[in-house]
């Protein structure tokens, strides 16, 4: 209540991570009362996960016996208010309960923090794990730090469906439209904010691991994916224009950028290849990195960054097929199994190219390691684990970005381990035996490379359409 008597401007309140994560203002009045009944509530939740533990030091204890009858009462209140639609605790159904808690209609999260698999992956084996999303509002994103996430990362596909299936960029939007701005302008204003928005929630991850972590994604037009030089000059108007320390630039590793990516990092910027499929375009990857590092002329690298996207799920999703059609049982063994092989060795050569005399003359000049960042990793095949793609990739210096699915089915139950290279000659075998097979690996790292290029083309076009079409209605409402 003391902290409710001067509430501050901004829309949340930051408090201890052991207590709330974060409050958010529902649009109505009165504000003090609405935020009032939410901190109530959410220390409820927090007092209610304390009290298994209580019950387990003294069989004789009870939830009732450690909440105060005020609170007890107060679930009735919480049951009234869900119908509301400006403030309730709305859980997702599945299965099992939601980790995550929404606390308004409008899209606002708010919840208890507490300790999750998550923080272990990274305290204890090295692996940072990220959500592969975002959308507005951007404050959705800080249950998900309290809960141990430690980077984001978007694409055009991501913010096709943020833009086109919410309201919270009308505003914005039709200011730019008003002041004359085309619609693809338009679209890169609204993209930038986010990342803006995002980047300063993690810039307190991004000091304290002194630019290892905290970094948020944000990809170049996929219209420049064969445009060596647009991309390199889009790289460098994306990384002024956000002007965050802790952004990446998202580049795709087709052909014709593998020499932007060296360009891009020899300017002093950091990027995150992305779209990486064959570990014969991870190595050229790998090679431009270290060229660029060399190019730079920097006495002092430790700023310059990357992480290699390299995408799981989408190799077994086409290799299945491929299996499938030979039919023999020798190929129908090896179904589920060709991703996480070839990430397995992907993560051999990572070690092998950032050792030796080359590397170590890099260090001296405080370069870090480009780490591998295990992309696409929400199961596609329900016949399939759903941390198939989490859970055997689980190695130091790596990234793991997960969408909800995934996230979410690691955090439920996934366990910490070290797994990476639990296994290399298995992996091995596996590649040797889909070759035998007749199944070339860079064939099928070009097709999905092609697939993927065209995907977020086609996401990218559609949500221009998406917002010429909220253009017009702006315009015809305004006559």
């Amino acid at each position: 209540i003391r902290r409710l008597r001067s509430p501050p401007n901004s829309r949340f309140l930051f408090h201890q991570p052991h207590t709330i994560s974060s409050c958010f203002y529902p649009p109505i009045k009165p504000k003090k009362i609405i935020t009032f009944l939410y901190l109530l509530m959410a220390s409820i939740s927090n007092l209610a996960n304390l009290a298994p533990a209580t019950a387990t030091n003294s069989r004789s204890s009870s939830t009732s016996s450690v909440l105060p009858r005020s609170f007890l009462n107060l679930r009735s209140l919480n049951a009234k208010l869900s119908s509301s639609s400006h403030l309730s605790l709305r859980h997702h159904q599945t299965s099992r309960p939601s980790l995550f808690v929404r606390c308004s209609a409008s899209g606002g999260n708010g919840s208890a923090a507490k300790r999750t698999t998550l923080h272990d992956l990274y305290d204890k084996e090295g692996q940072s794990p990220w959500y592969d999303n975002l959308c507005r509002p951007v404050t959705d994103l800080l249950p998900f730090i309290a809960r141990g996430v430690r980077g984001v990362t978007s694409n055009p596909a991501i913010f096709q469906k943020a833009i086109s299936t919410s309201n919270a960029y009308n505003d914005q939007f039709r200011t730019l439209v008003e002041s004359g701005k085309d619609i693809e302008s338009a679209y890169w204003e609204l993209v930038v904010k986010d990342i803006q928005d995002a980047c300063k929630l993690f810039e307190p991850i991004y000091d304290q691991t002194e630019a290892e972590d905290g970094y948020v994604s944000v990809e170049v037009s996929p219209r420049l994916a064969d445009d060596t030089n647009g991309t390199v000059e889009a790289a460098k108007y994306l990384h002024k224009v956000v002007d965050r320390r802790n952004v990446y630039i998202k580049i795709p590793a087709t052909a014709p950028c593998i020499p932007s990516i060296r360009d891009v990092i020899a300017s002093g910027i950091s990027v995150n290849v992305t779209l990486i499929f064959s570990i014969a375009r991870y190595e050229a990857v790998i090679d431009a990195y270290l060229d660029g590092l060399e190019a730079s002329g920097l006495d002092d690298l430790s700023r310059v960054t990357s992480v290699a996207s390299f995408f799981v799920s989408r190799v077994d999703t086409l290799m299945d097929k491929m299996l499938e059609k030979i039919g023999t049982p020798e190929a129908l063994d090896l179904r589920g199994k060709a991703a996480v092989a070839q990430a397995a060795l992907a993560y051999k050569l990572y070690q092998k190219k950032f050792s030796g005399p080359r590397w170590e003359a890099l260090v001296k000049k405080g370069a870090k390691k480009q780490r591998l960042l295990w992309a696409s990793t929400s199961v596609k095949n329900p016949a399939y684990s759903d941390t198939l793609y989490v859970a055997p990739l689980i190695g130091p210096d790596t990234v793991s970005t997960m969408p909800d699915q995934a996230l979410e089915a690691f955090i439920d139950h996934g366990t910490v381990k070290r797994t990476i290279d639990a296994n290399v000659s298995e992996a091995e075998g596996i590649y040797s035996a889909l070759e035998k097979l007749g199944i070339d690996w860079n064939k099928v790292g070009e097709q999905l490379e092609e697939e993927g290029v065209d995907s977020f083309k086609k996401s990218f076009e559609s949500l221009l359409g998406t917002l010429q079409d909220k253009a017009n209605t702006l315009k015809l409402a305004s006559h």
